[in-house]
């Protein structure tokens, strides 16, 4: 019914993350920050504005979901433009540890309702779906759990030195496996919640065995690495 948005639309979000691949380098130098923050921030509002034109003109938000969505980006905006201006720049690492892992819990969530939706309506589920839909649950659940871990590590909240779990490379191996296992039965066309959350469980404590046994001086490090997680889910 929208061929013109049909194209535009997706040029849109090519062009938003685009701005994303000069701006995040930037983000690395203090001289260059303040612009690679510009053009993120440019290349997040072309995305998202684009993806609310797109909903609105297939009509894919009841009337009563316009107001929720509303009242969600005014809190959701306006907490975090307070705590971004009230924060020390001594915090602003941590700060940035948990807005990305809200943004991962949020592509999981997201994920997992879409997942649970299409099971409930019976029928397979296609592979071109099923693929990035659990990719989404995993990297999502993996960038929480661990950014919450980095953040209490800069924050003092968790004991800055490397904090060794017996047995701790086995068990994320392991981890890693049942999520991989799992992850492929689902796609080889297997429909199954249970089988979903097992993912989500062992995602989210791979994320926070992965974190506890590096040190806090190399937190930043594992900050930019979950931050990149973030950007592809």
């Amino acid at each position: 019914d929208f061929p013109p948005l049909d194209m535009l639309i997706p040029l849109a979000w090519l062009l938003g993350a685009a701005l994303f691949v000069p701006g995040l380098p930037q983000m690395n130098s203090p001289a260059t920050a303040r612009q690679g923050n510009q053009l993120s921030a440019v290349g997040m509002t072309i995305a998202v504005v684009g993806a609310v034109i797109l909903i609105a003109a297939q009509g894919g938000v009841q009337p009563l979901g316009w107001p929720i969505i509303i009242v969600g980006v005014v809190i959701g905006g306006g907490l975090g433009l307070y705590t971004a201006r009230t924060v020390k720049m001594t915090a602003m690492p941590q700060l940035v540890s948990i807005f990305n892992g809200v943004g991962g819990g949020a592509a999981a969530l997201i994920a997992i309702d879409d997942y649970i939706r299409l099971a409930g309506a019976g029928g397979s589920i296609a592979l071109q779906t099923s693929v990035p839909t659990v990719l989404d649950i995993v990297i999502g659940s993996i960038t929480f759990t661990g950014s919450v871990i980095a953040a209490g590590k800069l924050q003092g909240l968790i004991a800055g030195k490397p904090i060794l779990i017996p047995g701790g490379r086995i068990v994320t191996a392991g981890l890693a496996l049942i999520t991989v296992v799992a992850a492929l039965y689902l796609w080889s066309g297997a429909v199954s919640v249970p089988v979903l959350f097992v993912i989500i469980g062992a995602a989210l404590i791979f994320g926070v065995t992965m974190v506890l046994p590096i040190g806090g001086a190399d937190m930043p490090v594992v900050i930019s690495l979950l931050n990149a997680f973030t950007g592809t889910a």
